[in-house]
C-alpha cells in the first residue's frame, strides 16, 4: 500500500493495525514549536487555492472524500491561516486512507502538496509563513475483492451480511459489519461476553484480494444476575430495578437491556440512562447489570400560546414535579385559558392535575391518576364539568402502547336559544385506547405515521343515556427527494356516539367541525346539526386534511393545505352537511418546534356558516 510521500508498500496482517504517528516530539520540542508558531502567526498569509483531485473516482466517492476532507472543512470554516492549514494537511493522510479502505482501495497513493512541497516532509517546527496553494492528489489504485472471508465459530442461525463474501468488494465496513453480526448472534443466545479472538487480514496486492479470517470467543451462556443502580440520589434503587424489569435468572438478552434502558428514559426522571454488563460473570453463571443514571432537575415549567382569529387566543402553562415520591413518578399541574378576545363564545378554562407512576403491576405499565375541571363557553352551549380518571398505560414497543381505565364525569350545561335550556349529564365510562406512533419528530414529522383509536363504553347517570363513544385519528407523513425538502402530510379523523339520543348526550361528547384541528378557513365549531330547532353538536363526525410542506432554507418552510369536514345527527349517516377550507402557511423553526402561521379561506361553506373571508391561526408545531 502506498502512503503518499514515502511511497512505502505495507501489508495488512491484523484487524487492529493502527498507523503510527508521523512524528514524536519531546516537551522541549513542543515548547519550541509553540514559540515558533507564536512568532510566525502575526505575519502569516492565508490559503488562497485548494485543489482536490481523485482521477477515476465515481462522483459519489469523490463527494464522500471531499465531505470528509479536513482541508476542505478548514477552508469552508475560514480556518486558512498557515498553522491551521498545515495541521489539517498532516492529518489528511490518515483520514483519506481510512475512507479509501472503506471502499476497498488498499493500495492508494496520496500526495498533499503545499505550494509544491509534500506536507508530510515539512517539519512542524518550520511551518511556512504563507500558503498560496494546496493540492490533494489521490491515485485510487485497484479496488480489492474478498478472497477468503471466514468468521468462526458462528452461533446457530447467524446470517452474515451478503457483502462479506468471496468475490465481493473488500470494503472495511463489510468486515466490521460481519464481526458485529457474529458477535450479536452469540449475544442474542445468552453469550453476553462474546468477544473477538484471533484475527488475520492479509492484502494480496498481486491478485488485488483481501483475505480475512476472524475468530470469535463466545464464552459461556449466562443469565441475568443483580441489577445495580448507580448515580441515583433521589430515586429509590428498588424502583429503578422494578422499572428496568430485568428478571433475575432469565437468559441474558441484549434486547431486554435495550428495552429496560428505554423504559427508564421514558420516565423523564433522568437526563441520562446507561445500562452496562458487569465485566465478569458470577460463579453461578449469572451476569450483573449496572444501571448508571443522571437524575434530571425535579421541577420544570412550560407554557404555550395559540391564536385563532375567530376562537381567540389560548394561553396554557404547566408545572411538573419529577420524582415526586422517589419512585421516578411525576405530578403535572396544567392550566389553560381560551376564548380570549373570541368573536364567538367567551372565556373558558381548564385545570388539570395528573399523577403518573411508572412500573406499576408490570415494568412496562404506568399508572395514571387524573383530575380535571373545565368551563366551556362555546358557540352553541356553555358547560361546567369535572372529571376523575384512573388509567393503566402499557407500552408494548417504542411505537405501540395501549391504555385501559375508568372515568367518572359530571357536566352541567346550558344550551338552546338564549341558553334557556339546562341539563345535567353524568357518566361512568371505561376508556380503552391503542396508539401506534412511528413519527420521527412529533411536532414536525417528516416520516412515519400516527394512529390513535379510542373507545369508551359509558353508563349514563342522572337521566343521561348510556352509549359508546368512538374516536379515530390517523396521520401519515412522507418526505420526497434525497434531501427531504418536500413533505406530504395527510390526516383522517372519525368520531361517533352510538346508542344514545342526541338530547341525552353530554354536550362535550358531541362533535363539531371548523377551526384549527378540523377545517381551517371556517369559523371555530361552525358546523354542527340542528335538532328540534336547537343548534347542537352531532353524533357523527369525519374530517380529511392534506398538506404539502416545502422547506425554503434551514429555518423557513411554507405549506399549502386543504381541509374538509362533515357532522351528522346520527352516528353513521350519509345525510350530513359538510364544508371545506384551504390556504397557505409559513413555518419558522425554533428550539421548541416550528412557529406556525396559517392563513385560510372557505372553499365550501355549510348552510349556517358565518364569519369573515379569512381565518388566521398561530401556534407552535405543525397543524398535525
Amino acid at each position: 500500500m502506498n502512503s503518499a510521500p514515502s511511497a512505502r508498500q505495507a501489508r495488512l496482517r491484523d484487524a487492529g493495525h493502527a498507523a503510527r504517528p508521523l512524528l514524536g516530539v519531546s516537551w522541549r520540542g513542543a515548547a519550541a514549536l509553540a514559540l515558533a508558531l507564536l512568532v510566525a502567526a502575526p505575519s502569516a498569509k492565508a490559503l488562497e487555492t485548494l485543489n482536490f483531485n481523485a482521477p477515476g473516482a465515481s462522483e459519489s466517492l469523490l463527494a464522500t472524500l471531499r465531505a470528509s476532507s479536513l482541508l476542505v472543512a478548514s477552508q469552508q470554516a475560514g480556518r486558512v491561516a498557515p498553522i491551521d492549514v498545515m495541521a489539517a494537511a498532516r492529518a489528511e493522510y490518515g483520514r483519506l486512507i481510512g475512507l479509501l479502505y472503506e471502499q476497498g482501495h488498499y493500495a492508494p497513493t496520496i500526495h498533499i502538496r503545499v505550494d509544491g512541497r509534500e506536507a508530510a516532509d515539512i517539519s512542524p517546527l518550520s511551518n511556512p509563513r504563507a500558503i498560496d496553494t494546496v493540492s490533494v492528489e489521490i491515485a485510487l489504485g485497484p479496488q480489492f475483492v474478498f478472497g477468503r472471508a471466514v468468521i468462526a465459530p458462528l452461533a446457530p442461525g447467524t446470517a452474515l451480511p451478503p457483502a462479506f463474501a468471496s468475490g465481493e468488494p473488500a470494503r472495511s465496513t463489510a468486515v466490521r459489519a460481519a464481526m458485529g453480526a457474529a458477535l450479536d448472534g452469540w449475544r442474542d443466545q445468552g453469550h453476553a461476553l462474546a468477544t473477538p479472538a484471533d484475527q488475520e487480514i492479509i492484502a494480496n496486492h498481486a491478485e488485488n484480494q483481501l483475505n480475512v479470517r476472524l475468530g470469535i470467543a463466545p464464552g459461556p451462556q449466562l443469565r441475568f444476575g443483580s441489577v445495580r443502580p448507580q448515580g441515583n440520589a433521589r430515586t429509590r434503587s428498588e424502583r429503578i430495578v422494578a422499572i428496568a424489569g430485568l428478571e433475575a435468572g432469565a437468559l441474558h438478552d441484549p434486547q431486554a437491556i435495550a428495552d429496560a434502558q428505554e423504559r427508564l428514559r421514558a420516565t423523564g426522571a433522568f437526563t441520562s440512562v446507561v445500562l452496562r454488563n458487569a465485566p465478569q460473570a458470577n460463579a453461578d453463571g449469572t451476569l450483573d447489570v449496572e444501571v448508571r443514571v443522571d437524575e434530571a432537575l425535579p421541577r420544570r415549567l412550560g407554557f404555550g400560546v395559540e391564536i385563532d382569529s375567530q376562537a381567540g387566543a389560548r394561553l396554557s402553562g404547566f408545572w411538573l414535579h419529577r420524582n415526586l415520591f422517589g419512585a421516578a413518578d411525576r405530578l403535572r399541574l396544567e392550566a389553560a385559558v381560551d376564548g380570549i378576545a373570541a368573536q364567538v363564545g367567551g372565556l373558558g378554562f381548564t385545570l388539570d392535575a395528573r399523577y403518573t407512576r411508572p412500573g406499576t403491576l408490570r415494568s412496562d405499565t404506568d399508572l395514571e391518576l387524573g383530575l380535571r375541571a373545565v368551563r366551556l363557553d362555546e358557540r352553541d352551549y356553555g358547560a361546567d364539568a369535572i372529571e376523575a380518571e384512573a388509567l393503566f398505560v402499557r407500552r408494548y414497543t417504542a411505537a405501540l402502547s395501549a391504555s385501559l381505565g375508568a372515568n367518572l364525569r359530571y357536566e352541567r350545561a346550558e344550551y338552546g336559544p338564549g341558553r334557556a335550556l339546562s341539563a345535567s349529564f353524568g357518566t361512568f365510562g371505561v376508556p380503552i385506547s391503542i396508539t401506534h406512533d412511528t413519527r420521527d419528530t412529533p411536532l414536525d414529522a417528516t416520516q412515519g405515521h400516527f394512529l390513535d383509536a379510542d373507545a369508551m363504553p359509558y353508563l349514563g347517570i342522572d337521566g343521561t343515556d348510556s352509549g359508546l363513544r368512538l374516536r379515530f385519528d390517523a396521520r401519515g407523513y412522507r418526505a420526497l427527494g434525497a434531501e427531504g425538502r418536500v413533505v406530504l402530510a395527510g390526516r383522517a379523523q372519525l368520531g361517533a356516539v352510538i346508542g344514545a339520543d342526541l338530547a341525552a348526550t353530554p354536550r362535550d361528547f358531541l362533535f363539531y367541525s371548523g377551526g384549527g384541528g378540523s377545517v381551517r378557513g371556517l369559523p371555530f365549531q361552525s358546523l354542527g346539526v340542528t335538532s328540534g330547532g336547537i343548534s347542537t353538536g352531532g353524533l357523527g363526525f369525519a374530517a380529511l386534511s392534506g398538506e404539502v410542506r416545502v422547506r425554503v432554507n434551514g429555518s423557513v418552510s411554507v405549506a399549502l393545505f386543504a381541509d374538509a369536514g362533515r357532522v351528522s345527527s346520527e352516528a353513521f349517516s350519509v345525510a350530513a352537511d359538510w364544508h371545506a377550507g384551504g390556504g397557505f402557511g409559513i413555518r419558522y423553526d425554533t428550539p421548541i418546534g416550528p412557529l406556525r402561521l396559517d392563513l385560510a379561506a372557505p372553499l365550501r361553506r355549510n348552510a349556517t356558516a358565518t364569519g369573515g373571508r379569512f381565518q388566521i391561526y398561530l401556534g407552535i408545531g405543525q397543524a398535525f
